[in-house]
């Protein structure tokens, strides 16, 4: 087993201990954002406002940054050193400062037409709503673009658990003051806690980035720099495929404005459920891997083709497992997490279904995120688009396909479908350009999942057979019912795939056996 593979796995596994409790307590801040609005209209114009502030904080941050700067900040620092690998950092911060201060001035002047692209469903009343949040919640891109930079030095250097652990707070800090602040405020005490939230992440990640030594202070940019012109050639590309790969959540919004009042709301809580299999398995893994990817010489085809591989097939063999078992109790799960205060019967009920919907697509989610990360660490951002547009428009043809027979719950089923999509064309594409085939889903590996996966079915069909939840049990009963299905689910899944002999396990053996040295944090 090569040692970067449980490199890998072990920085996949700081990422997902973070993640965990930044997605734990988002679910939290759902549950508490529930009990105080429901499935309402002004939930739903919230939801508008800050999926507007999102949609430029993936696109500025998540998206074309770490796409273009991760790569070209991990390969200086391993053939250059810290003090070159710093002062790119710096002035990457400069060049992110400006162009985020100009997007938040953009979005707060097109607040109106936004939301009006975005939700054209909306009667005069909300519309206006949620243009005036739109306004205030721009800022935040402000914060959470810094926060990412801070978060790319951290992963480049090695340091996972601080990064992935920093949303945690900003979900700690949402919360608390959500207690409080919809009693003074009404809907806007969500704006206040998102601004804050987003504040706190930036700090605690621009301070660790300080405490491993790389201040993040601005610097002029010096265009002469390569590094610096490496990363911004890559930057305007990824940014453009990636402002399509955007349009996804638009779409469904969109269409969703026309469908009954509340629509949004349920996917959006299904959305919040469905982030924490994705953030835990798929995104740790994601960006865990990309430094590593990185640094593979671009001569080596068989060291990239055998990490990939490697990260495809473990982020599968954690996310299969999810994927079933949240089909299979979506009613009981949502019904736990969500059904009290202002959320009733018809909101547990749409909420399930979207949720059971955007299930299907995890396994899609994660070739396509994983796969991404690939192309991006070998600079291809043609092939990273033409990827993109496949998501997109597979997006637009389900929706419009499925929204009518199934509602919300098409256009969740559609994000599924166009995310496995995606992930196809992106292993495809992927695969043939480096000339070698990645050989995920051989017969051997194929087989033993798929028997692992009955075995897991059959337990969690048993336990509802034998131990009928019901609406009436108390709460603690019903987290009992839960805990108790997932922990024999989660048992027969990881003694199945031990007997079967998933050489998965060596990995995690390898990546939690104690070191002789010490890495960095």
């Amino acid at each position: 087993m090569a040692k970067s593979t449980h490199t890998m796995v072990r920085h996949a596994l700081a990422m997902m201990a973070g993640t965990l409790a930044s997605r734990v307590l988002g679910l939290i801040r759902e549950v508490v954002t529930a009990a105080w609005f429901g499935a309402s209209g002004a939930l739903d114009a919230f939801n508008v406002s800050f999926t507007l502030a999102n949609l430029a904080r993936q696109l500025l941050a998540e998206g074309a940054l770490s796409a273009s700067f991760v790569p070209v900040f991990s390969r200086t620092l391993a053939s250059k050193g810290r003090e070159s690998a710093a002062r790119l950092a710096r002035q990457a911060f400069a060049v992110l400062l400006s162009v985020t201060l100009l997007s938040v001035l953009i979005g707060v002047a097109l607040s109106p037409l936004l939301v009006k692209i975005m939700a054209p469903g909306f009667d005069p009343v909300k519309a206006a709503l949620a243009s005036s949040m739109t306004r205030w919640m721009f800022p935040f891109l402000f914060f959470i673009s810094l926060a990412a930079l801070a978060m790319g030095v951290l992963n480049s250097m090695g340091s996972f658990l601080v990064p992935a652990l920093a949303p945690a707070l900003s979900n700690l800090v949402y919360i608390a003051l959500v207690v409080f602040t919809p009693r003074l405020y009404g809907v806007w005490g969500l704006v206040i806690a998102v601004l804050a939230g987003g504040a706190c992440q930036f700090a605690l990640q621009w301070a660790w980035s300080a405490r491993m030594g790389v201040t993040l202070l601005p610097a002029r940019p010096d265009l002469a720099d390569p590094d610096l012109r490496s990363m911004l050639a890559l930057f305007l590309p990824y940014a453009a495929g990636l402002s399509l790969n955007q349009v996804n959540p638009v779409i469904s919004r969109m269409l969703a404005s026309f469908l009954e009042e509340g629509a949004i709301s349920v996917l959006n809580y299904a959305n919040r459920v469905i982030q924490l299999p994705l953030g835990i398995f798929v995104i740790a893994v994601s960006q865990a891997v990309l430094p590593q990817l990185s640094r593979c010489p671009l001569d080596d085809s068989s060291e990239f083709r055998e990490i990939m591989r490697d990260a495809l097939r473990f982020t599968l063999f954690v996310v299969f497992p999810a994927t079933l078992g949240l089909v299979m109790v979506s009613d009981e799960l949502v019904h736990l997490l969500f059904v009290r205060g202002a959320f009733g019967e018809w909101a547990w009920r749409g909420t399930a279904l979207s949720l059971a919907m955007y299930s299907l697509g995890l396994p899609g989610m994660a070739l396509s995120t994983v796969a991404m990360r690939g192309l991006y660490a070998r600079s291809m951002p043609r092939e990273a688009m033409v990827v993109t547009l496949v998501s997109v428009a597979g997006t637009v043809v389900f929706s419009l396909a499925l929204m009518r027979p199934l509602s919300y719950g098409g256009l969740a089923l559609a994000t599924s479908l166009a995310f496995t999509l995606s992930g196809w064309a992106g292993v495809r594409i992927l695969s043939s350009r480096i000339g070698l085939p990645f050989g995920i889903f051989s017969p051997s590996w194929s087989g033993r999942m798929l028997l692992s996966l009955l075995a897991m079915a059959a337990v969690v069909a048993t336990w509802r057979r034998a131990f009928p939840y019901s609406d009436a049990f108390p709460g603690a009963a019903r987290a009992a019912w839960m805990g108790g299905v997932m922990l024999f689910a989660a048992c027969t899944y990881a003694a199945m795939t031990a007997m079967l002999r998933f050489q998965e396990w060596r990995w995690l053996r390898a990546a939690v056996r104690p070191r002789g040295g010490r890495e960095n944090r």
